[in-house]
């Protein structure tokens, strides 16, 4: 199964760190990052979840939950917690679903095709409010994930959820951004009266609204 962005992210119950759920009434109105990783105690992982703990409270902030996904049994969840730990100075703080039946790995086609059945690539789905994936991010097994950078297009992701907007490549917060083509002058006008630099037609820039 291919997801593709706007589709409705599927809904499943699982059994987790935290207790069983039900993903979609889990989610609420919130938004959500769901990632998965290989394999239990594995070595990038390892780092990953450990930088995930310590950035939780940038996530809360946006009104991000964030949940893992492994295709390892629930015991092996709670043992492997103790050694990030130990060696990463961050216990998990949000839940890590155990899919040992791979069923929501297929669900969402986090199973890597050409290099093994059972192994999970590193995918990272963010989904809106409304259920919708608004980003997917596939690395290789090998390649250690930049949870920065999702932190980075969520609040774009936010951003242009409220008004319409773009942001240019390499956007940090509080930069200009770029007004969506779908707007006109006219329109713009009444949207930001503060107006904008025309670099061309199809470009014009705008300092970053103050309400995300």
């Amino acid at each position: 199964m291919t997801l593709q962005l706007n589709d409705e992210a599927p809904n499943f119950t699982a059994k987790t760190s935290e207790g069983d759920i039900d993903f979609h009434k889990w989610l609420g109105n919130s938004w959500a990052v769901l990632f998965s990783h290989p394999k239990d105690f594995t070595p990038v992982c390892t780092t990953e979840l450990g930088i995930l703990a310590k950035l939780k409270p940038e996530f809360d902030k946006r009104n991000v939950k964030v949940i893992g996904l492994s295709v390892d049994e629930l015991g092996n969840h709670k043992t492997w917690s103790k050694d990030i730990e130990e060696t990463q100075g961050y216990k998990p703080n949000f839940p890590l679903i155990a899919d040992d039946n791979r069923k929501i790995s297929d669900l969402y086609g986090m199973i890597h095709p050409k290099a093994n059945d059972t192994l999970t690539v590193r995918s990272v789905f963010v989904i809106g409010p409304d259920k919708k994936i608004k980003l997917t991010l596939t690395y290789p097994a090998s390649a250690g994930r930049n949870f920065d950078e999702v932190l980075r297009v969520i609040d774009s992701l936010q951003l242009t959820a409220k008004h319409k907007l773009a942001t240019p490549a390499n956007w940090k917060p509080g930069e200009d951004v770029i007004i969506s083509t779908t707007v006109s002058d006219e329109e713009a006008k009444k949207q930001f009266p503060q107006g904008w630099k025309t670099l061309k037609p199809y470009l014009r820039v705008i300092k970053q609204p103050t309400d995300k």
